[in-house]
Protein backbone atom coordinates (compact mmCIF):
# COMPACT_ATOMS: atom_id res chain seq x y z
CA UNK A 1 0.00 0.00 0.00
CA UNK A 2 1.32 3.04 -1.11
CA UNK A 3 0.34 6.45 0.21
CA UNK A 4 -0.35 9.62 -2.17
CA UNK A 5 1.56 11.94 -3.39
CA UNK A 6 -1.34 14.23 -4.59
CA UNK A 7 -2.34 14.62 -0.57
CA UNK A 8 -0.26 17.04 1.78
CA UNK A 9 -0.86 16.39 5.51
CA UNK A 10 -0.59 19.81 7.01
CA UNK A 11 -0.87 19.15 10.74
CA UNK A 12 0.08 16.55 12.86
CA UNK A 13 -3.37 14.63 12.66
CA UNK A 14 -3.80 10.17 12.73
CA UNK A 15 -5.25 10.40 9.20
CA UNK A 16 -4.01 8.96 6.02
CA UNK A 17 -5.35 8.18 2.69
CA UNK A 18 -3.70 5.84 -0.23
CA UNK A 19 -3.48 6.37 -4.17
CA UNK A 20 -6.27 4.03 -4.36
CA UNK A 21 -8.44 6.45 -2.35
CA UNK A 22 -8.76 4.72 1.15
CA UNK A 23 -9.01 6.55 4.13
CA UNK A 24 -7.83 5.86 7.89
CA UNK A 25 -8.78 8.41 10.49
CA UNK A 26 -8.19 8.02 14.46
CA UNK A 27 -10.49 9.61 16.44
CA UNK A 28 -11.83 11.13 19.52
CA UNK A 29 -15.88 12.53 19.22
CA UNK A 30 -18.04 13.88 21.86
CA UNK A 31 -21.46 12.56 23.53
CA UNK A 32 -22.82 15.57 24.73
CA UNK A 33 -26.61 15.27 26.58
CA UNK A 34 -28.68 18.08 27.65
CA UNK A 35 -32.37 17.80 28.03
CA UNK A 36 -32.87 14.87 26.28
CA UNK A 37 -31.29 16.01 23.41
CA UNK A 38 -27.77 14.78 21.94
CA UNK A 39 -25.24 17.66 20.12
CA UNK A 40 -24.27 17.14 16.54
CA UNK A 41 -22.65 19.06 14.37
CA UNK A 42 -23.27 20.04 10.35
CA UNK A 43 -22.43 22.25 7.72
CA UNK A 44 -23.12 23.90 4.86
CA UNK A 45 -21.36 21.10 2.53
CA UNK A 46 -23.18 17.95 3.92
CA UNK A 47 -26.40 16.81 4.14
CA UNK A 48 -26.22 14.57 7.17
CA UNK A 49 -25.80 15.25 10.78
CA UNK A 50 -22.48 13.86 13.16
CA UNK A 51 -20.93 13.51 15.79
CA UNK A 52 -18.63 16.26 17.66
CA UNK A 53 -15.05 15.54 17.96
CA UNK A 54 -12.00 15.35 15.16
CA UNK A 55 -8.62 13.42 14.23
CA UNK A 56 -6.38 12.99 17.20
CA UNK A 57 -3.04 14.17 16.84
CA UNK A 58 0.25 13.07 17.06
CA UNK A 59 1.49 11.91 20.39
CA UNK A 60 -2.10 13.30 21.56
CA UNK A 61 -4.18 10.93 24.37
CA UNK A 62 -7.86 10.37 23.11
CA UNK A 63 -9.08 12.00 26.39
CA UNK A 64 -7.06 15.75 24.88
CA UNK A 65 -8.05 15.43 21.93
CA UNK A 66 -11.60 14.84 22.90
CA UNK A 67 -11.52 18.06 25.27
CA UNK A 68 -9.35 20.12 22.83
CA UNK A 69 -11.88 19.11 19.55
CA UNK A 70 -15.31 19.69 22.02
CA UNK A 71 -13.71 23.41 23.32
CA UNK A 72 -13.14 23.84 19.28
CA UNK A 73 -16.53 23.18 18.28
CA UNK A 74 -18.86 24.55 21.02
CA UNK A 75 -17.06 27.03 22.74
CA UNK A 76 -17.78 25.28 26.11
CA UNK A 77 -15.33 23.21 28.66
CA UNK A 78 -16.98 19.98 28.53
CA UNK A 79 -15.39 17.57 31.10
CA UNK A 80 -15.33 13.94 30.63
CA UNK A 81 -17.68 11.45 32.52
CA UNK A 82 -16.09 8.54 30.95
CA UNK A 83 -15.60 6.23 28.07
CA UNK A 84 -18.72 4.87 26.55
CA UNK A 85 -17.76 3.56 22.92
CA UNK A 86 -14.91 2.65 20.84
CA UNK A 87 -16.50 2.14 17.33
CA UNK A 88 -14.54 0.71 14.10
CA UNK A 89 -16.48 2.01 11.18
CA UNK A 90 -16.19 1.54 7.54
CA UNK A 91 -17.80 3.37 5.41
CA UNK A 92 -18.06 4.84 1.44
CA UNK A 93 -19.82 8.23 1.09
CA UNK A 94 -21.47 9.06 -2.51
CA UNK A 95 -21.28 12.91 -1.58
CA UNK A 96 -19.86 15.49 0.42
CA UNK A 97 -16.33 15.89 1.28
CA UNK A 98 -15.26 12.47 1.56
CA UNK A 99 -16.92 11.55 -2.10
CA UNK A 100 -15.21 8.19 -3.54
CA UNK A 101 -13.02 7.30 -0.52
CA UNK A 102 -13.40 4.28 0.92
CA UNK A 103 -13.08 5.08 4.99
CA UNK A 104 -11.76 3.16 7.61
CA UNK A 105 -12.28 5.07 11.31
CA UNK A 106 -11.56 4.20 14.52
CA UNK A 107 -13.19 6.23 16.78
CA UNK A 108 -13.52 6.90 20.80
CA UNK A 109 -16.42 8.16 21.94
CA UNK A 110 -16.31 9.93 25.39
CA UNK A 111 -19.60 10.88 27.69
CA UNK A 112 -19.42 14.20 28.90
CA UNK A 113 -20.47 15.49 31.93
CA UNK A 114 -24.05 16.90 31.97
CA UNK A 115 -24.09 21.35 32.22
CA UNK A 116 -27.60 21.42 32.60
CA UNK A 117 -28.11 23.50 29.68
CA UNK A 118 -28.15 23.62 26.15
CA UNK A 119 -26.08 27.33 25.77
CA UNK A 120 -23.51 27.06 23.69
CA UNK A 121 -20.87 29.73 22.62
CA UNK A 122 -19.98 28.05 19.06
CA UNK A 123 -18.11 29.85 16.13
CA UNK A 124 -16.79 26.52 14.94
CA UNK A 125 -15.27 25.74 10.83
CA UNK A 126 -14.17 22.59 9.53
CA UNK A 127 -12.44 21.69 6.19
CA UNK A 128 -9.07 23.55 7.17
CA UNK A 129 -10.73 26.54 8.62
CA UNK A 130 -12.98 27.19 5.38
CA UNK A 131 -16.82 25.85 6.10
CA UNK A 132 -19.08 27.20 8.78
CA UNK A 133 -19.98 24.36 11.14
CA UNK A 134 -23.32 24.16 13.15
CA UNK A 135 -24.12 22.37 16.48
CA UNK A 136 -27.76 20.94 16.43
CA UNK A 137 -29.41 19.51 19.61
CA UNK A 138 -31.09 16.52 18.36
CA UNK A 139 -34.14 14.39 20.91
CA UNK A 140 -32.53 11.30 21.84
CA UNK A 141 -35.75 9.57 21.04
CA UNK A 142 -36.12 10.73 18.00
CA UNK A 143 -32.44 10.12 16.17
CA UNK A 144 -34.04 7.46 13.76
CA UNK A 145 -35.83 10.70 11.70
CA UNK A 146 -32.34 11.90 10.85
CA UNK A 147 -29.17 11.01 9.06
CA UNK A 148 -26.76 11.53 12.05
CA UNK A 149 -23.61 9.56 12.39
CA UNK A 150 -23.14 7.05 14.14
CA UNK A 151 -26.03 5.65 13.72
CA UNK A 152 -25.46 3.27 16.57
CA UNK A 153 -26.19 5.98 18.64
CA UNK A 154 -30.10 5.53 18.04
CA UNK A 155 -30.14 2.43 19.82
CA UNK A 156 -27.40 2.86 22.47
CA UNK A 157 -27.90 6.04 23.82
CA UNK A 158 -31.09 5.79 25.43
CA UNK A 159 -29.90 2.42 27.25
CA UNK A 160 -25.70 3.20 27.58
CA UNK A 161 -23.64 0.38 29.66
CA UNK A 162 -21.53 1.23 32.39
CA UNK A 163 -18.79 0.34 30.62
CA UNK A 164 -17.35 0.84 27.16
CA UNK A 165 -18.88 -1.18 24.77
CA UNK A 166 -17.05 -1.80 21.20
CA UNK A 167 -19.10 -1.34 18.37
CA UNK A 168 -17.99 -2.51 14.66
CA UNK A 169 -19.96 -1.11 11.72
CA UNK A 170 -20.09 -1.58 7.68
CA UNK A 171 -21.64 0.47 5.56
Amino acid sequence: MKLSNSIKMFTNDVCFQTEDNRRFRLRAAAIIIEKGCVLFATNDMENYYYSIGGAIELGEKAEQAVLREVFEETGIRYEIDRLAFVQENFFKRDDGMLKGLACHEITFYFLMKSRGTQQLNSHSKTCNNTIDEQMVWLPIDKLAEYEAYPMFFREKLGNMKPYPEHIVTLQ
